[in-house]
């Protein structure tokens, strides 16, 4: 295809489907549910894996049980916006841990952080110490999450 993905039918479909809700269900249930036997629902997963569409598996922590409650979305404007100081700032938020989601944007600003924390207090303690200290940061905007209505981490199967 023209735009790099690869061509699915309906079996990879629910098989993708399935798997994004229920990554650790076994093969001989995966393949009842689409409606295939055993060795070709078998083949398509190492097909998807092979071809990158499925790119592994991992446990989904719920933060909440976690203790870390509070998100924050932070709106960042960089002071520089040419290709060594986005590299620089890439790898700098990379490594903050209460980072759960970094993003470049189009528009007033230049990226969209997802910060998870304990509270209010420790989210003020990463603004301070770690954000706001990123390379490049001119300012931001913070706003905080009342409920996630919507939160694939949350995902439960249908």
């Amino acid at each position: 295809m023209p735009d790099g993905s690869l061509p699915l039918d309906r079996y990879d479909r629910a098989i993708l489907q399935i798997l994004s809700a229920e990554g650790r269900i076994p093969v001989a249930e995966l393949a009842r549910r689409i409606g295939l036997s055993k060795t070709p629902t078998q083949a398509r997963l190492r097909r998807l894996e092979t071809e990158g569409i499925v790119t592994g598996y991992r446990a989904m922590l719920n933060p909440i049980r976690l203790g870390l409650a509070h998100v924050a979305f932070v709106e960042l404007r960089l002071s520089d916006t040419r290709e060594a100081a986005l590299r620089d700032f890439n790898a700098a938020v990379r490594v903050i841990p209460e980072v759960e989601e970094c993003h470049m944007i189009a528009g007033g600003f230049d990226y969209l952080l997802k910060v998870r924390t304990a509270d209010m207090a420790s989210y003020r303690e990463v603004m301070a110490e770690r954000i706001s200290a990123l390379p490049h940061v001119a300012n931001s905007s913070t706003f905080v999450a009342m409920e996630a209505v919507k939160d694939a981490a949350f995902a439960t199967p249908p």
